[in-house]
């Protein structure tokens, strides 16, 4: 993986502040990243907690469409199919809850440390503008076109 993610908010295998969780605002925490390969047409987002007690990683946001150019996401996204401004091209997916947007970690209670993984992928390709793809979705869209992948992990416990 040569794509870092960072986040001012906290940082790798760190607790995420509070403010970011379901335990707070619930907002979408900032990100920044760096080493996207030439060649990457666009990006695209998945944030899943694999520690979650369901057969498949408890989905929290799904983003995708995100412009090659793009080198972070800033603080509370807003919760809408498609994000304003410089985000006007991302489509916002549906998280675990059937919901569009962030979702922030809301383990439950007494249930240990998990771990929440933001994954970054440089594709080769533009993919179809569906609207609101699921995580199965849009794994399966980016199938055989991913250039390469970074991921930064935070942690919380309640």
């Amino acid at each position: 993986m040569a794509i870092r993610i960072d986040s001012s908010a906290f940082k790798h295998n760190e607790r995420i502040p509070v403010r970011h969780t379901g335990d707070g605002e619930d907002v979408s925490p900032p990100l920044a990243w760096s080493g996207i390969p030439a060649g990457t047409k666009e990006l695209a987002l998945i944030m899943d907690d694999p520690d979650a007690p369901t057969p498949q990683p408890w989905v929290h946001w799904v983003i995708s469409k995100l412009p090659a150019t793009l080198n972070g996401l800033p603080e509370n996204v807003s919760r809408t199919p498609r994000p304003h401004g410089e985000l006007a091209a991302a489509i916002q997916g549906s998280n675990s809850w059937e919901e569009v947007g962030y979702k922030g970690p809301a383990p439950p209670k007494g249930h240990g440390t998990h771990h929440y993984h933001f994954r970054l992928y440089a594709l080769d390709t533009e993919l179809s503008a569906q609207a609101g793809p699921n995580k199965m979705a849009l794994l399966a869209a980016m199938d055989g076109h991913i250039l390469d992948t970074g991921e930064l992990i935070g942690t919380y416990a309640r």
